[in-house]
């Protein structure tokens, strides 16, 4: 028994090492394991996760450690990308076993985006820890919207586990519901500025969940040493195409370009950091996409010399600007064809406005003046919600 206590804590202590970030030490959720195992003593723990669930300075997936914890992890939910984070974007995942644990997966990115009643019968708890970019179209947190409702009409428990937001702003467009989506669930803008704790809280708190009138039976465990505003540099990729912190500063304003017919660098080792397309108007840096595993195995414009800007040293970006698109629309020359999937544009945006103001001529503060109001009316509310 000793022998056994002596293990744990040890466990525990390799848990907790710390992160130091601009001279800070940052401790995430996820190795707050005193705050949290208590709470999964004697139950059936359901674990919504992915590559970006580590702990430790060996980058140990929580699952293995939960495990050698000896918490009763009976099942894995898996999003976008797959529970290891490799399937492509929009690649349909499916269930499966873990080849490490032998712990069942189900995917929520495949025939469901929501666990299903039958799904969540053997769990009492699930837990959910998964690293977020601050932009509303990240698909994380709408697979979090839809655990919260799974769990509020359920009455399961949820615990989120929180982590910094690498882009933590907020800016753009807020979402109308017309334009609700899994790339836009929630009535926030573009970029959110929350962790996904604090989204948790404020779905809520907000009445935001339209299936049921109860609430999710939640507790978000905090970090400690990050507050909003500090910068955090993600140890481990959070998706494919998201390699580095410049393609996470500039994920948000080069989304929008997913639209049209301007690659964002899909299929080359630097996504979300060049744009082109295979036009020579477009800039004098060039790329050629190709299939590329672990970043994305059918790129648009693959094997196709492209044309275009290079951003990967660029030192001014932060949150969310319109000012790329508008240079490249402005080059294109056509109008309401260069958006070659309006739908999709709008959807990202979370309005039909942006688009429309975009075909009128309008500049970029013009657009911005147009939402500048409903983004002072989030604030207050988000104010509610922070935890840091």
């Amino acid at each position: 028994m000793q022998t056994r206590i002596v293990l744990i804590l040890s466990l525990l202590a390799f848990i907790a090492f710390p992160t130091l970030i601009s001279g800070k030490v940052v401790i995430t959720g996820a190795e707050r394991t005193e705050q949290y195992l208590p709470l999964l003593k004697g139950k059936r723990v359901g674990m919504v996760v992915n590559h970006t669930s580590i702990v430790g300075p060996k980058y140990t997936h929580l699952l293995d450690t939960l495990l050698k914890l000896d918490v009763q992890v009976v099942q894995v939910f898996a999003p976008e990308h797959g529970f290891r984070g490799n399937a492509d974007a929009g690649e349909t995942v499916k269930d499966g076993k873990d080849s490490r644990t032998g712990i069942p997966i189900v995917s929520l990115y495949g025939n469901n985006k929501k666990p299903t009643a039958v799904q969540l019968k053997n769990i009492d708890l699930i837990l959910f820890d998964i690293q977020d970019v601050g932009a509303r179209f990240y698909t994380y947190i709408s697979t979090m919207f839809y655990v919260m409702e799974a769990c509020a009409e359920n009455q399961k428990e949820l615990i989120v586990l929180d982590r910094p937001n690498p882009c933590d702003y907020v800016e753009g467009p807020i979402l109308k519901p017309a334009y609700q989506s899994f790339v836009g669930m929630l009535p926030i803008p573009v970029l959110h500025g929350c962790t996904v704790g604090e989204l948790a809280k404020m779905i809520n708190g907000q009445g935001w969940m339209t299936t049921t009138k109860k609430t999710c039976p939640l507790t978000v465990i905090t970090m400690k040493g990050w507050e909003h505003g500090q910068p955090y540099i993600l140890p481990v990729k959070p998706s494919p195409n998201l390699p580095n912190a410049q393609s996470i500063r500039l994920y948000a304003s080069l989304c929008p370009f997913e639209a049209t017919q301007i690659s964002v660098g899909r299929g080359t080792i630097f996504p979300f950091q060049i744009l082109g397309a295979p036009d020579k108007k477009y800039g004098n840096f060039t790329f050629t996409p190709q299939s590329l595993p672990g970043f994305d195995k059918n790129p648009m414009h693959k094997g196709i010399l492209c044309y275009g800007e290079d951003l990967r040293s660029v030192a001014d970006v932060n949150g969310f600007t319109l000012r790329y698109f508008l240079h490249f629309y402005q080059l294109s020359c056509k109008g309401e064809s260069f958006f070659s999937r309006a739908r999709w544009f709008d959807l990202l945006m979370g309005t039909d406005s942006v688009r429309k103001a975009i075909l009128k001529g309008e500049s970029e503060q013009e657009i911005q003046n147009s939402w500048k109001k409903e983004l002072q009316t989030y604030q207050i509310m988000r104010k509610k919600y922070l935890l840091y």
